[in-house]
């Protein structure tokens, strides 16, 4: 049977407990290094949730990985192509109540990484992360307030914002449901 691409790209869990059972560390030790609970550790493991984005980056970087090497897939690529139609029906959501899709899971070792994201009013909680790193974001549509450090911007389809993720930053749609490119290096 052939995997489906889902299959092939979520298995983020399995890669975090191979790396952090690879350098001895117990699930207790990687929580208290991200700042999360040890249930939450495994339930990421266990693949019975897909953390954040901003999640994601502080167990990479506690793992000493990147967010694109957990999202990747053995082996390499020389070029992805991904169709609409792909990426929106392998949306994954995550806890903080966005959607998220990974472009590019299976080109090795890359430099950034590209989401997909689908924030609906009302279902994203509020949140302000940072992390280290740079950000790209382009709304492809509706409409959201990005808050970046102390500032609010308002950004609708066709907008841009690059912003240093060492600030803390956060969501809110405006428009029913918000669709974005979210590039992280």
């Amino acid at each position: 049977m052939e995997e489906t691409r889902a299959e092939k790209t979520f298995n983020v869990g399995d890669r975090i407990r191979i790396l952090r059972i690879t350098q001895k560390r117990t699930l207790q030790e990687l929580a208290d290094n991200c700042g999360m609970s040890k249930s939450m550790i495994s339930k990421i493991e266990n693949n019975r949730t897909m953390p954040s984005v901003a999640t994601l980056v502080k167990i990479a970087q506690s793992l000493g990985t990147t967010i694109s090497n957990l999202m990747e897939q053995d082996g390499w690529a020389k070029a992805i192509v991904t169709t609409r139609a792909e990426a929106e029906d392998n949306l994954i959501r995550t806890e903080k109540g966005y959607s998220i899709f990974p472009y590019a899971s299976e080109f090795h070792e890359k430099k950034m990484q590209p989401f997909l994201f689908v924030a609906k009013k009302g279902e994203v909680k509020s949140h302000q992360l940072s992390h280290d790193g740079e950000e790209f974001i382009f709304v492809i549509d509706g409409e959201m307030k990005m808050k970046v450090g102390d500032a609010e911007y308002t950004l609708r389809k066709g907008d841009s914002l690059y912003f240093n993720t060492i600030q803390k930053h956060g969501i809110v749609p405006i428009s029913d449901v918000v669709t974005y490119l979210d590039i992280f290096v």
